[in-house]
């Protein structure tokens, strides 16, 4: 089968609408300026104002470096915008073309063979060829310090093989529903084979804008590529910068510092911005699980009985009126409802606290149990835990409550695994195969969910792969894994001028080249 960006992909490999993000819930925001122009002079035309762009964002990268930091924070400055991709998933959630123009799938769903657009160049000036391509697989997979995520992504592949200057073929181990739109990715991001430079700090893609600076505690700036192969960049320059406080980033936006914030971190702020002849407010959905992780290697909670508990004692519709003034979608399971094989499980278990602790009581703990959330110095993580501690107060369990800066969160919750409850947003597209990795920090080690994600993976059709999905989904639900408290909205606020940002933010990327002036 062949595929092409200039039509939507055939119904055995297309994907419903998408949604995105956040990350770890990001709050992205941003500014533009408005293009100077020309004005005849006694001598001729002055030259036209430098145009900027200031994104206004909550978590900062403490890299530059996405192969080697999990944080969803990175790619969201450097796909697509600074580091391409053979295919990218579009505001549709499609997957369309990017570096190849045009790629074919074998029947055995082994075989990828890509064509590249012969136009396409790193910044360098050195062609993205199949040379190019080959090198960065064989880089992956010869990289000990790879993410786990990235590891477990790449694992499928067999090998890359030239098969001319332009064509390039990759082959898997086993049929992957997958793996293409992992390679939309950071997976699939291109790194120039001749860059021997500080990854963590400076950049050697071909995209659009190049990293110019990383200023820790302040921002990242991007410059426009002025070798880059396709259209060019709407900005000279991109400032992202970094607020902890969602009502510092509120204010940046109403003194004109700001001229978007991409997902609003205070929603209950939005009649602030109900002006329209000032302000546009964009709604849509995302990718963003908020999720109470649970440390299923705890004793208490390796047990179904403990875990259903604590689910029947949340009122989740109370706590995202509370936490995030009702904006979000209530979810039950690792899929939100922009996924093909996504089902309503948020009524599995519901609410009922006099249950909850009954069950509480048949597990052993019915004079009490004490357990510790470390969440992220995020907004919608710090309101949640404090809703969530008075909840499960009111069954027995004593909630201590520790927030961590982010840096320390990820060291010692996702890298560690040093907590027994955690709240954070997992903003990556089809997420679900993370719970089959007992290594991945929720310790969920359940061999017959495994077993049922990787055979949807591996099915032969989309249909099946579907509802191999579908039933995973519903497993995992039942089994209490975590507790899913909501899906993120997406809600952007934008200066008027503002135009170009899609509805629902379908990848981890902070697409800049969509973004422009009117």
């Amino acid at each position: 089968m062949t595929y092409a960006a200039s039509s939507r992909r055939p119904r055995s490999w297309s994907i419903r609408t998408l949604s995105v993000l956040l990350g770890l819930a990001l709050a992205l925001g941003l500014a533009a300026c408005t293009p100077g122009t020309s004005s005849p002079t006694g001598s001729g035309s002055q030259p036209q104002a430098e145009r900027t762009l200031a994104v206004g964002a909550t978590l900062e990268p403490a890299s530059m470096d996405p192969w080697h930091n999990p944080a969803a924070s990175i790619p969201q400055v450097l796909l697509y915008n600074v580091y391409e991709t053979l295919v990218k998933v579009d505001s549709a959630g499609e997957i369309k073309s990017l570096l190849a123009q045009r790629w074919e799938i074998s029947p055995d769903r082994l075989t990828y063979t890509f064509h590249l657009n012969p136009a396409a160049k790193f910044a360098s000036g050195n062609p993205v060829d199949a040379a190019a391509v080959v090198a960065n697989i064989d880089r992956l997979k010869a990289d000990a310090s790879l993410t786990p995520t990235l590891k477990a992504q790449l694992a499928v592949v067999s090998g890359a093989t030239v098969i001319d200057s332009h064509q390039v073929e990759i082959t898997l181990l086993h049929p992957s529903l997958m793996w293409l739109y992992d390679m939309s990715s950071t997976l699939g991001m291109m790194l120039d084979p001749s860059y021997t430079g500080d990854l963590s700090t400076t950049s050697a893609g071909s995209g659009p804008y190049q990293v110019k600076s990383h200023i820790q505690g302040d921002s990242v700036v991007l410059d426009d590529n002025t070798n880059y192969w396709g259209n060019p960049a709407r900005f000279d320059e991109v400032t992202f910068r970094y607020f902890s406080d969602p009502n510092a980033m509120n204010a940046a936006m109403l003194s004109g510092d700001l001229d978007v914030i991409s997902n609003l971190q205070a929603p209950d702020a939005l009649p602030q911005f109900a002006d329209t002849s000032q302000y546009t407010t964009i709604t849509g959905t995302t990718n963003g699980e908020v999720v109470l992780g649970l440390n299923n290697s705890s004793k208490a909670l390796s047990k179904l009985e403990v875990r259903q508990a604590l689910t029947m004692a949340i009122n989740r519709k109370d706590l995202l009126d509370t936490v995030w003034a009702g904006q979000g979608t209530l979810i039950g399971t690792m899929s939100v409802p922009t996924d093909p094989w996504y089902e309503d499980l948020s009524g599995l278990y519901p609410y009922d606290p006099d249950k909850a602790k009954a069950m509480l009581k048949d597990a052993g703990y019915g004079n009490g149990l004490t357990l510790r959330l470390r969440v992220p110095e995020i907004p919608y993580a710090v309101k949640s835990a404090q809703f969530v501690a008075s909840q499960l107060r009111d069954i027995g369990v004593k909630v201590t409550t520790e927030e961590l800066d982010f840096t320390r969160w990820l060291d010692e919750v996702f890298t560690k695994g040093d907590y027994d409850m955690t709240i954070v947003a997992h903003v990556e597209a089809r997420d679900l195969g993370k719970f089959a990795d007992k290594t991945y920090y929720w310790r969920y080690g359940d061999a017959k969910y495994a077993s049922m994600y990787h055979a949807a993976d591996q099915a032969t059709n989309e249909e099946e792969g579907v509802e191999g999905m579908k039933a995973a989904a519903h497993y995992l639900a039942e089994q209490c894994a975590a507790i899913w408290l909501f899906a993120l909205p997406n809600l952007v606020i934008t200066k008027a001028t503002v135009t170009g940002i899609p509805q629902n933010a379908t990848t981890l990327s902070f697409d800049l080249t969509t973004i422009t002036n009117r």
